[in-house]
């Protein structure tokens, strides 16, 4: 069944299709209170001043969800996870239980969207763009629990000449102005499949709820979340490389400094920095303030981060108070000069050295901003 989506590229929109039946009437079928998420067609937004408080994990309630079209409704007990393809000696097809059988191993983990940040190519370098105007809540992080890829790969056996693993999801077919593009699915390098990626069942020690994969999808350590697909029931192993919409029209770089069939396939995420404060925030003036944030990077830990008041003027170091696996949280005690406006800004540089420029360079489709964040915020007296 074809489903069409108008809209621009990589837009998040549910459209008005009626879903068959066995798939949510709504995009998502879990609540999504407006003073945790920000909603967005058929994505939904984790509010940042919603984890405050919270521990290093991202509760599932709050956890942001990236739809293409809706959740589908699995039923475990029918569910099968096929593996085929020239790159394998056998085609086992695994039962919910088979899954649940096999060894397992637990990761904390980020999965986030290549979008997140999208918005500020628009409000703050006056360079719109198309698709989910995300602000920094396109991200949340996991305990997962589940089977290594690699052994249900080697499990299988893997051929010497296989050189691509594409996993497709179940989630209905998705249609970009009028053209059918299939359901959801993402080729991954060999050798990244057998490193550290996880078919994963459990999620912060509950089953996948079902807007985050039931029963059972991939989570790829440090890449961008389309690689992390969903309600994944197909996993295909290519001795020839493999390509899908998800790899060549989109999630990509395209535009100035990029070649017209825009850059390789994306694959790891950037630095970003985000305060645990309610965007447009009003904070009373003649008192100290404790800022709380988190930071983060697709390629090692961070290890320095720093906040300014004065639109990168003066920038003063802050406390980290638990530099974990996915992410670091800090906290800063600011004291604001007096009433008015501010924008509060937090930048942070991992164990690279990778960091966060003054300004991301554009593309057209507005991934991977890593931009200084400037975070509204009114004193009054």
């Amino acid at each position: 069944m074809e489903l069409r989506r108008p809209g621009p590229r990589d837009l998040c929109t549910a459209g008005d299709v009626p879903p068959p039946p066995g798939w949510a009437r709504s995009p998502f079928v879990k609540a999504l209170p407006p003073e945790l998420f920000t909603v967005h067609g058929s994505c939904a937004e984790m509010r940042w001043e919603a984890m405050r408080g919270q521990g290093r994990l991202v509760p599932n309630d709050r956890f942001f969800v990236r739809n293409h079209t809706r959740t589908p409704l699995v039923d475990a007990a029918t569910w099968r996870l096929r593996l085929h393809g020239s790159g394998l000696r056998s085609s086992p097809s695994l039962s919910y239980r088979d899954l649940l059988a096999l060894p397992a191993t637990t990761i904390e983990c980020a999965v986030e969207c290549a979008g997140n940040g999208r918005s500020f190519f628009a409000t703050q370098q006056d360079q719109p763009v198309p698709g989910t105007p995300w602000r920094l809540g396109a991200i949340g992080v996991a305990r997962w629990r589940g089977v290594p890829l690699s052994v249900l790969l080697h499990r299988a056996g893997l051929t010497d000449s296989a050189v691509d693993v594409l996993a497709t999801g179940l989630d209905p077919e998705y249609a970009e102005r009028g053209v059918n593009l299939g359901r959801v699915r993402r080729p991954l390098p060999l050798a990244k499949a057998l490193d550290d990626v996880l078919v994963a069942y459990e999620m912060n020690g509950e089953p996948l709820p079902p807007d985050h994969g039931f029963p059972a999808r991939l989570v790829v350590p440090g890449w961008t979340g389309i690689a992390s697909i969903k309600w994944v029931g197909d996993i295909e192993v290519s001795a020839t490389p493999l390509t899908s919409p998800w790899s060549t029209g989109t999630y990509r770089l395209f535009g100035p400094g990029h070649p017209g069939e825009g850059s390789a396939p994306l694959t790891t995420q950037v630095v970003k920095s985000a305060f645990e404060l309610a965007w447009n925030a009003v904070l009373p003036a003649g008192r100290t303030h404790v800022l709380t944030g988190r930071s983060w990077s697709g390629t090692g830990r961070i290890v320095h981060v720093e906040v300014s008041d004065d639109r990168g003027a003066t920038w003063r170091p802050v406390r980290l108070t638990d530099a974990g696996p996915s992410w670091t949280r800090w906290r800063y005690a600011w004291s604001p000069p007096g009433p008015g406006p501010y924008a509060l800004t937090a930048r942070a540089t991992d164990e690279t050295g990778a960091g966060q420029p003054l300004r991301t360079a554009y593309n057209t489709l507005g991934y991977l901003f890593d931009g200084l964040v400037e975070h509204p915020v009114t004193v009054v007296g």
